[in-house]
This record gives structure tokens, sequence and C-alpha cells, in this order.
């Protein structure tokens, strides 16, 4: 059992990873082992593990072929005045290739225009069995977290992989308003047409043209069920906060 000093910045953690829809990528290449660091488009699954959609053709997928241990970095730092105060990820790995359905929805729901490749011979999905983090939380803030403290345990337990799809496509197509509301007054975003593209115990993900925003429970879900109220009652929070 993680302490809870540890499990707090485990969340944090999976907070950033789940927050941002792109990451640098760094690899290894074969031939002097040197550093390549690129950047990525990333989804995440469930437990948070990254998902990476990747051309054969690119440097960093002939390096992975070589040797597939990566480091991910997920920055929190943008816009902050002095970004050294921000949060920042390194998720250690390996990237291996898996093209089972669950994580191809997850990734294409997250990045709706890589639809139009994803299929091309030369792509392929990846997963990244995480080993650890170095998380650096600001001054003074730095830790390292095992990957089974970083990576969310429970997400396999509820069934909510096979729930999802249904769930995120009902709140679009019959409770657009309540994601705009949840964009707008909650999150303080602008503008109108924010869609849903993701739901996980921990929260959803927003989305609008290039903006992309999560909306984090205060508390994890146990359940699909306990999943849905939260969404009631975040709905319910947001219309308050508008008219209050």
């Amino acid at each position: 059992m993680a302490i809870d000093g540890m499990t707090n910045s485990a969340n944090l953690a999976r907070r950033l990873m789940r927050a941002h829809d792109t990451a640098a990528l760094a690899t290894c290449l074969p031939d002097d082992g040197h550093p390549h660091a690129s950047l990525v488009l990333v989804a995440v699954d469930h437990d948070a593990a990254p998902i990476l959609l990747i051309s054969d053709l690119a440097e960093h997928a002939k390096n992975i072929a070589a040797d597939n241990r990566v480091s991910l970095l997920f920055d929190g730092t943008r816009g902050l005045p002095s970004p050294l105060t921000g949060a920042r990820l390194s998720v250690q790995g390996q990237a291996v290739r898996n093209e089972g359905a669950g994580l191809r929805r997850r990734f294409l729901a997250r990045h709706e225009d890589a639809a139009e490749y994803a299929d091309f011979g030369d792509f392929s999905f990846y997963s990244v069995s995480v080993t650890r983090g170095h998380l650096v939380a600001g001054f003074g803030r730095i830790e390292w977290i095992d990957g089974d403290d970083l990576l969310f345990q429970a997400a396999e337990a509820c069934g909510i992989a096979d729930w999802e799809a249904g769930a995120v496509s009902h709140m679009n197509d019959d409770h657009g308003d309540a994601i705009q509301d949840y964009a707008q007054n909650l999150l303080g975003a602008t503008g109108e047409g924010w869609v849903m593209t993701g739901c996980d115990l921990e929260g959803c993900d927003l989305r609008r043209a290039g903006e992309v925003l999560r909306l984090d429970f205060e508390t994890p879900a146990i359940d699909t069920d306990s999943l849905r109220q939260r969404l009631v009652d975040l709905a319910h929070a947001a219309r308050a906060k508008a008219s209050s």
C-alpha cells in the first residue's frame, strides 16, 4: 500500500498524463545510443498507461524497433509566469505494438483527425508498459513513483472500457448542454462546441478543435453507476454556478 504522500503524488502525476494530448518522446538511436527527442500525440488508457500512434517511417519508430525503452515528458508548466514552479512528469517504460480495439478507440476519440491516417500500412498503435515516473511538482517536490503506484489499478475492475463508448456518445448526442456547462462554468473555458472524448473513473476529457480540457472528479468513481452519478452531480453544480 502506498503511503499518503505517494498516493497524492501519483494522483497528481496521473492528472498530468490525462490532461495532455501531446508529449515529448525520448528514444535511443541504435547506432550510438544517443537520446532522440520528438513531439508525439498521446492518449492514455483507463489506467493512465500512455497510447501512441507511430509511423514506421519515423525516426523514433526505428529506435523503438531496436530498443523499446522510452520516456515521455508531460509538461504542465505552459502559461505559467515562472515555468519551473509548475508540474512535469517523465514516464519511463517499454513501448509495445498493440492493435487492441480499446486502445484504438481511446486514441482516435482523443485525436479524431488521426483517423485519416491510422489505417495506413506504416502506422501502428503502441501501448507503453510503465515502469516508473519522475514527478517534479515545483521547487523542492521531486519524487520517483513506481509504476504500480503511478497507474490506476482499479481501472479494469468494473467493465468501464466496454461502457465508455456508448456513454460518451450518449453525452454528446443527448447532453451537449451539460458538456458546455462543464467546460464553461466548471473549467473556465470560452466558446461553444465542446465535446466529450473520453470518460474514466477519475474524470472525463473534453475537446474543442485544438483545445483539450480535463475535468477531474474530486474522488474516483468505483463503478459505472457511481461515475454516471458524478456526471449528473457535476452538471447540477455547473448550472448552479452559472446562476449564482
